[in-house]
């Protein structure tokens, strides 16, 4: 069995594992990534869409920019249309999130390929390459940055317990977009559909929990969703490579036990309401980093509690706010042209509202 010495082992190597490696190994610590998939970043499931800021915050150039966006258009059950200036970028995800990884693996982060983590023991990670061969990583701290259905969160009892389901297409557009557009029906359950311009194509998809077993499939609804698009004239019904996944949408819990640390979807700091996540994923992966290497230096475990702090500081108010938002929302959903407008962020009454 071979054996990897590490400081820091990142579990996961999409834009949160990324930039937790990226920031440690900055800070002068030993880092190892591993990533079960055979290339980082793809399947891609995401929307690709960043808020402006963030493109300057990783500073990574703009090689994976597809499209600049003006603003958002949320278009309500009755089609009442709000549309909001927020500034942001397009991108192709697969290419972002390759950016970052060779960000960390440049700065001196180790990576495997098609290598699971299956599980710890007394400072060493079991792992399992695709050959099938078993592998030892020691490591002080391990990150996990392994997605929704965390591995490394089930290892401290921490894990996703308010998972939506999504599916996504790509389509041929029929004009020429620079907003993004969200819409809300009935008939789209704790969700929305989505259509975000990509050049001459657009991401569309559908995020929404299910009531009963009798339902239309979700996939189904997509193909409902794209053909009614296309009735208005939006896009061409040309779908190109369905993709799905899981989206957190819960309150806040605890992601810090022991030498352990979670970041990004696995410990579920994606906006409950939006479904946002590539902010908070760079954003927490880099404090989990720093504060990774504060820990080490200093011989002090509990450090490690600072990341969870700092995050909560800068994020915490937003998320339980959109956590409420959305038990609200679902709970009235039957109500839904009546309370859309407090629950959804392009509106006033989303931060005025007390629910």
């Amino acid at each position: 069995m071979k054996t990897w010495e590490c400081d820091i082992l990142v579990v996961g190597a999409g834009p949160a594992g990324a930039s937790a490696a990226l920031s440690a190994v900055r800070g002068g610590t030993r880092v190892f990534m591993v990533e079960r998939k055979p290339a980082v970043g793809t399947p891609v499931r995401c929307a690709e869409y960043i808020p402006a800021p963030l493109l300057g915050e990783v500073g990574l150039g703009r090689h994976f920019v597809v499209q600049g966006v003006r603003g958002m258009r949320t278009i309500l059950p009755d089609g009442e249309e709000k549309t909001i200036q927020t500034p942001g970028f397009m991108i192709a995800r697969d290419l972002f999130d390759q950016a970052l990884c060779r960000a960390a693996r440049d700065a001196g982060a180790g990576l495997l390929l098609e290598t699971r983590a299956i599980s710890w023991k007394d400072g060493r990670v079991l792992v399992r390459r695709r050959s099938g061969d078993l592998g030892e990583i020691r490591a002080r701290v391990v990150i996990g940055a392994d997605g929704p259905h965390t591995t490394v969160g089930r290892w401290i009892g921490s894990v996703n317990r308010g998972l939506i389901p999504a599916v996504q297409v790509r389509v041929p557009l029929v004009n020429p977009m620079d907003f993004t557009e969200v819409y809300f029906q009935k008939s789209f359950y704790g969700g929305y559909g989505w259509l975000f311009p990509r050049g001459r194509e657009a991401n569309v998809g559908l995020g929404m929990k299910r009531v009963s077993r009798g339902e239309v499939r979700l996939s189904e609804a997509l193909d409902r969703f794209v053909a009614e698009l296309e009735e208005k004239g939006r896009v061409k019904n040309q779908p190109v490579g369905r993709t799905a996944g899981w989206i957190p949408a819960e309150p806040l819990r605890r992601v810090v036990q022991g030498p352990f640390m979670l970041v990004g979807d696995a410990a579920g700091h994606t906006h409950p309401i939006t479904g946002a996540g590539v902010f908070q994923a760079v954003t927490g992966g880099a404090m989990a980093g720093r504060w990774a290497v504060r820990s080490l230096k200093k011989h002090d475990p509990d450090l490690l509690t600072g990341y969870e702090e700092e995050w909560r500081d800068l994020f915490a108010e937003s998320h339980e706010r959109g956590f409420r938002k959305r038990q609200f929302l679902e709970k009235e959903w039957g109500r839904l042209g009546e309370v859309v407008k407090c629950c959804w962020v392009a509106f006033r009454e989303y931060y005025t509202n007390g629910r």
